[in-house]
């Protein structure tokens, strides 16, 4: 794809191809034998317990003396593709019987509307 010989320079042929140069001049980092080894232990216990998340997880880990942190848990969980077996919360989801109130600032069916004032705001609760 990109030629380091070539005569463009590698930022004018990553130009022409649309990629950022960053991503010409990325090298993915190996997966350390620590992370490796904590991923081989991750797997285990999520088979053994497949409800335990991060939290529970961290905290039977360090009851086993391997100290992690929840972030980095869920980072290797993402990149192991696990995920506990629980209810998510599901809040995008709204009440049938909760009534919708508009925004009245800014709404798709009148476009943007800014409140350069109190009182142009105070107005439109009174119409």
């Amino acid at each position: 794809m990109i030629d380091r010989e070539h005569p463009l320079s590698v930022a004018r042929q990553a130009k022409l191809l649309d990629i950022s140069r960053g991503a010409v001049y990325y090298r993915p980092r190996p997966i350390s034998d620590a992370d490796l080894a904590l991923m081989r232990r991750i797997d285990k216990l999520h088979l053994e317990y497949p409800f335990m998340g991060a939290r529970m997880l961290r905290r039977v880990l360090a009851r086993q003396s391997i100290h992690v942190g929840r972030r980095h848990l869920c980072t290797l969980m993402k990149r192991m593709g696990i995920q506990a077996l629980c209810p998510q919360p599901g809040t995008s989801e709204r009440h049938p019987q909760h009534k919708v109130y508009p925004y009245l600032i800014w709404s798709p069916k009148n476009g943007h509307h800014k409140v350069y004032y109190f009182l142009t705001l105070w107005r439109s609760y009174e119409e």
